[in-house]
């Protein structure tokens, strides 16, 4: 599992790579983490979160979303990323009628205080140019935020 920081105009990008889809969330999210500080302190208590989407871009999305959110509302910079991703299946439909398409992650971060970090601000992810693709053996992504 790997992530990179990556030049764009006005904005950052992460580029990332990894054995499974899993890791490539976790990955890509540590490269927003990347993207906000340069170095990370070890304190902060992990948190837990779960986020539901359609397909695996608009989980990646909603998840990188929801980071940002966290960040915002719990006033921490999430690091050490833990995700489980899945594909649902007709009996996670809430009500047990099936049918249920789309994409679940569970996932938790260690919520590092921001006063405690030099932390830049990422604004938003965004669709533009993002990719999620499955390149040979690995996994690939490619995500933009604004800055």
């Amino acid at each position: 599992m790997s992530h990179e920081l990556c030049d764009h105009t006005a904005d950052v990008a992460v580029e990332a790579t990894a054995d499974t889809l899993s890791a490539l969330f976790a990955a890509v999210a540590d490269g927003l983490t990347a993207a906000s500080a340069e170095s990370i302190p070890a304190a902060g208590d992990r948190f837990e979160l779960a986020v539901a989407a359609e397909s695996r871009e608009a989980l990646l999305f909603d998840y990188l979303d929801r980071l940002i959110y966290e960040r915002d509302v719990r006033l921490v910079l999430p690091a050490d990323h833990r995700c489980t991703v899945v594909e649902a299946e007709e009996t996670d439909r809430p009500d047990g009628s099936g049918d249920a398409e789309g994409w679940r992650l569970a996932a938790s971060a260690r919520g590092v205080p921001l006063d405690a970090v030099a932390a830049r601000e990422v604004k938003a992810v965004t669709y533009s140019e993002m990719a999620l693709e499955r390149r040979g053996d690995e996994w690939y992504a490619y995500v933009v935020f604004d800055v």
